[in-house]
């Protein structure tokens, strides 16, 4: 027989390691479940705030992250130099005007501050570098469907995000 850690009350431990009594146990978990419900519920009412347009952005976040960590050793795309500092995740078609290759691997590589910001990307040399990288097919298949306009959906995005998340997972341990 034993007295209960939080209640006082004499009980019959189960094993050697119990310190509190069934009932005590039993609404520690309960309280548990309840605080869990609640985080559940109010993370589903925060996710039902957030509009596509705020998915779209969480999106590019973590694709990019992705691309940094894929492109971690890799030279800048554009002009073929060690990146010194951030690395920025440009896109060889932009991501505002071409939406369906948004998120294509392909389509997005890393470069450096010079490049991405201050000559927008150094298309042509952007577009040479490319090429040797994934050959010519792929770039001009990027050419060719990039025009597509693409309408993402919250699931959609939602998905991708997972996807994304998961592949930096996978790639850090």
């Amino acid at each position: 027989m034993k007295s209960c850690k939080k209640c006082g009350e004499i009980f019959t431990p189960f094993s050697t390691l119990d310190k509190h009594c069934y009932i005590c146990k039993k609404t520690e978990q309960a309280l548990k479940n309840l605080a869990k419900m609640k985080k559940d519920k109010l993370k589903k009412q925060k996710e039902d705030l957030l509009t596509v347009s705020d998915y779209l952005k969480l999106a590019q976040q973590v694709f990019n992250k992705w691309v940094r960590l894929r492109d971690q050793h890799e030279n800048c795309i554009s002009c073929g130099k060690e990146i010194n500092g951030v690395k920025h995740a440009s896109h060889y078609l932009s991501s505002g005007g071409h939406s369906s290759v948004r998120f294509h691997p392909d389509n997005v590589w890393v470069s450096c501050y010079k490049c991405n910001v201050m000559l927008s990307g150094n298309g042509i040399e952007y577009r040479m570098r490319l090429i040797k990288k994934i050959g010519v097919d792929r770039v001009e298949w990027l050419e060719k469907n990039g025009h597509e306009v693409k309408r993402w959906t919250k699931d959609e995005l939602k998905e991708l995000i997972a996807e994304y998340k998961k592949k930096i997972k996978d790639s850090v341990y």
